[in-house]
């Protein structure tokens, strides 16, 4: 039976759904989040094949214990899903460093801790699964997330070259990239600087977090997610990068659509700078 250790498990979450969808398959799940009472709903449900744990991905010792604890209880670890994450909106200029830090520690360096701790197991068995959660601000960004969005960036290069290195070893990789989902990404889970800089105030601030309601109308639907990304990394030939929802479709499309013509058109001055 295969086991998932997904972290970002918070009700009403991406997380949440992958944790809902991966048990009531019959898969174990090791269910964590920073506070485990945030997450006893979805194991109460399943007490023998669900595991509740504390993890806080910007701790490399809670990290190491949650990995062993996983490996404790069930003896393997199949797939590891990297979804803790959260947004932080600021104007390049007014980013406090604290902020900066905690967002990176959690959007990237802690995935990669994971993943380091996990692909021993994974070697040693021949087989497994990364699944790292993405955005599609790693595709297209705005005023106020472009630090977001670079951790995100930065998390989907990472993984390419992840999976080439470990494709060899029967251990697949998957970036998943959500549109919007109706979470709470967009309240409890949006933090910032402060924003006092005037010149900002027609672009970064109007996405401020003080200026931001989550309306809660988010085409996306997370416990959707969970079946139809079992379903991808399931597949023979899954591919490297998923699209979650219509919105992010449509999106990524135009973005690319917009990269291609912009390299079509000054495609004569790139190419004079060859010997």
């Amino acid at each position: 039976m295969k086991t998932w250790l997904i972290t970002g498990c918070s009700a009403g979450g991406i997380g949440a759904g992958i944790a809902k969808a991966v048990l009531e398959r019959g898969y174990q799940a090791v269910v964590t989040a920073r506070n485990t009472e945030k997450v006893r709903e979805i194991v109460e449900a399943y007490p023998e094949t669900a595991l509740a744990l504390s993890l806080d991905v910007t701790d490399e010792e809670s990290i190491k214990a949650a990995v062993q604890a996983a490996y404790d209880r069930f003896g393997t670890i199949d797939v590891l899903v990297n979804n803790a994450g959260y947004a932080y909106r600021s104007s390049i200029e007014e980013a406090e460093k604290g902020g900066l830090d905690l967002m990176y520690q959690t959007n990237l360096f802690g995935p990669i801790r994971l993943i380091q701790e996990v692909l021993p197991i994974m070697r040693n068995q021949g087989s497994g699964a990364i699944i790292n959660v993405s955005s599609i601000a790693a595709v297209r960004t705005g005023a106020a997330s472009g630090f977001y969005a670079s951790s995100k960036a930065a998390l989907e290069l990472m993984s390419e070259g992840l999976a080439a290195e470990v494709r060899p070893l029967g251990i697949k990789v998957l970036i998943v990239e959500p549109g919007a989902f109706r979470t709470h990404f967009y309240d409890s889970s949006l933090k910032g600087s402060k924003m006092t800089i005037d010149a900002y105030k027609t672009t970064a601030w109007t996405r401020s977090v003080d200026n931001s309601v989550n309306l809660q109308n988010q085409p996306g639907d997370p416990d959707k997610a969970g079946d139809v990304i079992i379903d991808v990394i399931e597949s023979e030939n899954p591919p490297l990068r998923l699209l979650l929802g219509s919105d992010a479709v449509k999106a990524v499309t135009g973005t690319l659509k917009q990269r291609l013509e912009e390299i079509a058109a000054w495609e004569d001055k790139s190419v004079k700078t060859d010997f």
